[in-house]
């Protein structure tokens, strides 16, 4: 089963194949989508070639995708009145796209080093989404979403035991989108990136074996970083065995307000370095509210149109939505 994935996801050509699908949690404001919004969404998403969605997370603290049992006995979770996680799934098999199911994100236990806790707490909860959503045909690989830039042993032994775990219930690929420790976000202790090299070079050898897929977020480090960034990663990724893709951020972390739209140019430019970097897939945080027809924001709408036009200008054929 993951040797078809990997067979598709390396038929990729210069364009976004995949985006997550954020279920608004964390820093992103809500777009008060119905139904009728994420079927137009979904369509907008196909049109340009997506075929692969990865649910960010299936919540945070309290928030969930979906009414699940354990979470709220465990972490005293508010009702959902609409289930999230079916209706992504549904939209994913109606446009016959990959979904990968992204792990629930305490927002406590592993963040106060009680990794154990929350390795036994997402254990349980994977176990009920299987029972509930295991049969989906869109269900197709897994997602870590506790995220490090920096080697952390903890975090590596919840990838490690998660993933022979997940393994178990539905052996499917298992994803990762770490980030870098990089001047944008970390601008008072940034590391260097020859420190970065030698941290990641430890995290591959710990998770050589258990994670099948990494896909670097590309937004923490400045244009003329980049470049570097992209071949060591996907060197690293080469050494240990590992499918290398890049997270072509299509937010922009260079205005002093979070989060605008990033302009087409700098969206253009990360991917055809990505590209050169000779990186198996591209995927984006995240098509619905930063490059959408549908978007709130009404630059996403124009970021859109240029993406479309240059798919064009490269004989991609583009249907109107």
């Amino acid at each position: 089963m993951i040797e078809e994935f990997r067979l598709r996801s390396q038929l990729t050509m210069i364009k976004l194949k995949g985006t997550f699908l954020d279920e608004i949690t964390h820093d992103i404001p809500s777009q008060n989508w119905t139904r009728e919004d994420w079927v137009k969404d979904f369509d907008a998403m196909k049109a340009v070639g997506i075929d692969t969605v990865i649910l960010i997370r299936a919540g945070y603290k309290q928030h969930t995708v979906f009414n699940s049992d354990v979470l709220s006995k465990n972490m005293n979770t508010y009702p959902v009145y609409h289930d999230l996680l079916d209706l992504f799934l549904e939209q994913a098999e109606r446009c016959d796209m990959d979904f990968f199911f992204g792990l629930y994100d305490s927002g406590k236990y592993w963040v106060n080093k009680e990794y154990q806790k929350e390795i036994e707490l997402n254990k349980e909860y994977c176990d009920e989404v299987i029972q509930k959503y295991g049969d989906r045909k869109a269900f197709k690989g897994w997602y870590i979403s506790h995220e490090i830039g920096r080697y952390e042993k903890g975090v590596l032994d919840v990838y490690e035991e998660m993933s022979v775990h997940l393994k178990k219930l539905k052996d499917q690929p298992i994803l990762i989108s770490p980030y870098v420790h990089g001047v944008k976000q970390f601008a008072v202790d940034a590391i260097s990136f020859e420190q970065h090299t030698k941290e990641w070079r430890e995290i591959f050898e710990h998770i050589a074996g258990h994670i099948d897929i990494v896909a670097f977020q590309d937004g923490q480090v400045g244009f003329d970083e980049l470049k570097d960034y992209l071949e060591v990663h996907k060197a690293l990724a080469d050494e240990f065995g590992l499918e290398c893709w890049s997270n072509v951020e299509s937010f922009d972390r260079d205005m002093p307000i979070k989060f605008p739209p990033l302009p087409f140019k700098n969206l253009r430019y990360k991917m055809e370095l990505a590209e050169k970097a000779g990186v198996e897939n591209l995927i984006t945080f995240e098509f619905s509210h930063f490059m959408s027809p549908n978007s709130m924001y009404l630059s996403a709408h124009g970021l859109y149109k240029q993406y479309c036009d240059w798919l064009k200008d490269q004989g991609f054929d583009i249907p109107s939505v």
